[in-house]
């Protein structure tokens, strides 16, 4: 999908609707797909353990399986723009109800290593489809008056799915006695973990009925009629609904459709422009922190210090909490402090908080477990990191990406940037087993260096864009 690059009209971009509650209720269904895409990323965090003893396999195999969703998204992500455009917003959103649904039944009844794997890709092209289309679709039938605020849903539901899916995951393990493998509703307690997606997929697929198509997409097939309805809907009556059609008319006809070749850039410039390599460079740092083994990993990890499972599941649960006051705290800073600010600050506290853990995890273990000091270092360091994460870099990176290019290559930018996000996002996942087999303070180590080179990163190369016009990036 296409973005307008033309600012509303005054009167568009002041215009209240007559039932903003009708408008959050669409937005909010909308965001549904955000809450499935933090569900379904982390919920695979309450089954590692146990696919690793049911099929027996070693930290290398098992990490193919827990990163192999990754493949789907990517795909996921670059297709469901075009789809998207050829069939309508709410129908792609239909779509990845239905493979989030057959996603959780198939990963909650497989027969083989293989098969999971397959049900893993499935949900993982469910979620690249929702990372898509759930702010697009609220930025094109929000009023431009709340945009920003309506826009905000999606990430905060995101990180509420990723919260619900520990809080499920720690009740059904101790519903299972504290074993993963135990038997819950005649499966093993971690295939009830997989399959309870199925609520909240199936939920969103009925919303999916309720809410209107994109007043743009309704245009782009020359359904002007039913497009103004809508817009009278989400932008009232009193709004100049004919002048709305014909903007949007307007935008659509002139916008430049940004292609790969655009990025290109002349000779020495090694391959890309440079505002792209930026571009890739801040969603590089931003996985290879390490942030995505919190969410992945986070109960492996801590059994392998010597924490209870029950306890360690608790642990995923409170981080992900962390996680939820982090996003608030970035989205009521990020546009009075400044992208910039916000970023650094997150670095230089991920990269303390990496530190420590790497430090507490250097200490050999005592009777299978941490002494008690480097402990409560290594549980109260990995909170810290995720809370300063969640309010720079998980925020701050995506309002970077949705700013900092030039209209007319924004969109071909921001897909290599995103795809360069999920590349980097699969490194660390397939590797975060083997290297912990390796050395765990080293792994931390080495995510350490990359928070701390984030920091001369963001000073040299990233300029601000808070307060400015999408026309001034350049």
């Amino acid at each position: 999908m296409t973005s307008s690059t033309q600012a509303p009209q005054p009167g568009a971009r002041t215009a209240h609707p007559d039932h903003l509650g009708h408008v959050i209720f669409i937005a909010a269904a909308a965001a549904m797909g955000g809450f499935l895409f933090g569900y379904d990323s982390s919920v695979i965090n309450g089954a590692v353990e146990a696919i690793r003893s049911r099929y027996d396999i070693g930290s290398a195999l098992l990490a193919q399986v827990i990163a192999i969703a990754l493949i789907g998204c990517a795909v996921g992500a670059a297709t469901a723009g075009r789809i998207a455009d050829r069939i309508g917003r709410i129908r792609c959103m239909q779509i990845a109800a239905v493979l989030f649904t057959v996603s959780a039944i198939g990963s909650a009844l497989p027969f083989a290593l293989w098969d999971l794997a397959f049900w893993r890709i499935v949900g993982g092209f469910a979620i690249g489809m929702a990372s898509v289309i759930g702010p697009a679709y609220i930025a094109e039938v929000a009023p431009p008056a709340y945009r920003g605020r309506l826009g905000s849903f999606q990430q905060a539901a995101i990180v509420i799915g990723i919260a619900i899916s520990q809080l499920v995951n720690w009740g059904l393990l101790n519903a299972a006695g504290g074993d993963q493998r135990g038997q819950l509703m005649g499966l093993e307690a971690w295939q009830v973990m997989l399959g309870v997606m199925v609520v909240p997929a199936v939920l969103y697929g009925m919303l999916s009925f309720a809410i209107p198509e994109s007043p743009r997409f309704l245009i782009s097939v020359g359904k002007r009629d039913r497009a103004r309805q809508i817009l009278a809907e989400v932008e009232g009556e009193h709004a100049d609904l004919d002048a709305r059609v014909d903007e949007i008319e307007h935008v659509m006809r002139s916008e430049h459709k940004s292609t790969f070749k655009d990025l290109l850039g002349g000779s020495g410039s090694f391959l890309f422009k440079p505002i792209v390599w930026v571009g890739i460079g801040l969603s590089v740092f931003q996985q290879f922190v390490g942030i995505n083994i919190a969410f992945y990993y986070s109960s492996t990890l801590w059994q392998s210090v010597g924490v209870d499972p029950t306890d360690s599941f608790f642990y995923s649960f409170t981080t992900s909490i962390i996680n939820i006051v982090g996003t608030v705290i970035a989205m009521i800073f990020v546009d009075r402090v400044g992208r910039k600010p916000l970023a650094l600050i997150g670095s230089v506290g991920m990269a303390v908080g990496l530190a420590l853990e790497a430090w507490a995890f250097s200490s050999h273990l005592v009777d299978g477990k941490l002494p008690a000091t480097q402990g409560w270092v290594a549980l109260i360091a990995a909170h810290v990191f995720v809370l300063f994460f969640a309010l720079s870099w998980g925020v701050v990176v995506w309002v970077f990406l949705g700013e900092m290019f030039p209209n007319h290559i924004r969109a071909a930018a921001l897909g290599v940037a995103a795809s360069a996000q999920w590349i980097a996002n699969w490194a660390i996942t397939a590797s975060f087993p083997s290297l912990a087999d390796w050395s765990l303070s080293g792994t931390y180590v080495i995510y350490a260096v990359f928070a701390t080179l984030s920091i001369p990163f963001v000073l040299k190369f990233v300029k601000e864009t808070k307060g400015k016009a999408l026309e001034e990036m350049g």
